[in-house]
């Protein structure tokens, strides 16, 4: 890996057909959403094809999500697999002396600066994309959860409060609480 995080992948790109593979190991300390236990592993690999780079891998990672249910947290281990393509435009160097291959970069969160790899913003997308829809704790939907039941009353004071009609629902009560 590179300065600040980044993978050069030039040579890949001038050369189709060389392969670069790394180690990764982050714990994407500018990452708020996420609550990792510990540090994302796990390897990558670029190869170009001369019209497109080819980036594969496999991670790791141990999360504290919120139960869908009861908004428990729990740990979870994460495992996922990579495989994107990124088109490039030019004309690979070993092929041409003047010409130069570059990525095209059209993702609205940037993926790459220049011909290289920004590697925790590619991670960081793909351990999203597949963190689970509705991850549940030990009791899962079947089961009585005791911590449910807490929850759902919680929501419900909560949704009491910040309602607009919070202020005014004292309003019909006197000081004797008896409401004439």
């Amino acid at each position: 890996m590179n300065r600040d995080g980044l993978l050069d992948l030039n040579e890949a790109l001038q050369h189709p057909g060389t392969i670069i593979a790394v180690d990764i190991s982050t714990e994407m300390p500018e990452e708020a959403d996420l609550d990792l236990v510990k540090p994302v592993e796990g390897w990558l690999e670029a190869v170009s094809t001369g019209n497109l780079l080819l980036v594969t891998g496999e991670f790791s990672a141990r999360c504290v999500l919120e139960c869908a249910r009861c908004g428990h947290p729990i740990e979870q281990d994460i495992k996922f697999e990579m495989s994107e393509e990124f088109d490039v435009e030019g004309v690979p160097s070993s092929y041409s002396q003047d010409g130069f291959a570059r990525v095209v970069d059209d993702e609205p969160f940037p993926i790459f600066h220049e011909n290289s790899l920004i590697v925790e913003n590619l991670v960081r997308q793909d351990l999203i994309l597949n963190l689970p829809p509705q991850p549940l704790c030990e009791f899962g939907w079947d089961k009585p959860c005791p911590n449910a039941e807490k929850f759902e009353e919680l929501k419900r004071l909560a949704q009491i409060e910040q309602s607009p009609f919070a202020d005014i629902r004292h309003l019909g009560k006197d000081e004797s609480g008896d409401g004439e």
